[in-house]
């Protein structure tokens, strides 16, 4: 099993940036691509940007040019930094690692931007 805990959601003015932080722990060698997905209110969930073990990146395109994900393996933990933000890039932003069987979800955390 792995566990996943989310930090650095919040409120933010349009224009500013937010850095999002994802600690895995547990069964940590089992994880291949980790990523960022996010939903909004009445929306889908959707995938943000992903990373795998070897820094393969892969974004959205409604984010390239202005997120970053990154990864920490040593630390087990993955990052998104999130510039020029836009009252569009609310939502509730989850951290997700895929294992060789499971997939793993974390809490979610919460972006507002205001405008």
């Amino acid at each position: 099993q792995v566990q996943l805990v989310e930090s650095g959601g919040g409120l933010v003015q349009a224009g500013g940036s937010l850095r999002l932080s994802c600690a895995a722990s547990g069964s940590t060698r089992s994880i291949r691509t980790m990523g960022w997905h996010r939903q909004a209110p009445g929306k889908q969930r959707e995938l943000v940007a992903s990373i795998s073990r070897s820094s393969n990146t892969n974004y959205a395109d409604s984010v390239k040019g202005r997120f970053t994900i990154s990864r920490d393996n040593g630390k087990n933990t993955v990052y998104l930094q999130m510039d020029n933000l836009t009252p569009e890039d609310t939502a509730v932003y989850y951290c997700n690692a895929e294992g060789w069987i499971n997939d793993y979800w974390g809490q979610g955390t919460q972006v507002t931007v205001s405008s």
